[in-house]
């Protein structure tokens, strides 16, 4: 390997690095917060009001023994952001890749978003559902926002993480 191989994509990009770093930080940061706030407010025949995060859907949802819902809302809206941040960060900060190394990385990152957008599914169907309903209300909460501006974060970064993946194995 040689010297520029043994550095971090983020030595070999010094300052122009710190935007990606930041989002990605601030992307894991919205994620975490968004996973415990309020996603939606529910009430039902104007009297009964009910504030969800998807900690406590994930929560109601062990507890009702519904594990395969579960398992769905804990690996498409938890596991797979999260997966998918920590690679971007490893694949930005971590030293010693080789140029093929770097694409891969990308490229299951990238691979890997497209199965995390099914949470965004899950949630529209849910909305939809819920507002079609004339016995309940839904409104969107803190939580949704925060999750969604995490998500963007990471699309963000992504894309611009791509750009130099793609540049430095057109370099080798």
């Amino acid at each position: 390997m040689d010297k520029v191989e043994d550095q971090s994509l983020v030595q070999t990009y010094g300052k122009k690095s710190l935007p990606i770093v930041l989002l990605l930080f601030c992307a894991l940061a919205l994620l975490v917060t968004g996973i415990f706030r309020p996603f939606t407010q529910v009430t039902k025949l104007w009297i009964f009001e009910n504030q969800v995060s998807v900690y406590d859907g994930l929560i109601t949802l062990m507890k009702a023994q519904e594990y395969f819902l579960f398992t769905i809302l804990l690996v498409f809206t938890v596991i797979f952001p999260f997966v998918k941040i920590l690679s971007l960060l490893t694949l930005w900060l971590k030293g010693g890749l080789s140029r093929k190394r770097i694409v891969q990385l990308y490229n299951f990152v990238a691979h890997l978003g497209k199965w995390s957008m099914l949470d965004v599914f899950v949630v529209a169907n849910l909305v939809l559902l819920l507002k079609s309903g004339s016995v309940a209300s839904i409104q969107i909460r803190d939580g949704f926002f925060l999750f969604f501006a995490s998500v963007m974060l990471t699309q963000a970064a992504s894309v611009w993480i791509g750009v130099i993946a793609r540049k430095n194995l057109e370099a080798g």
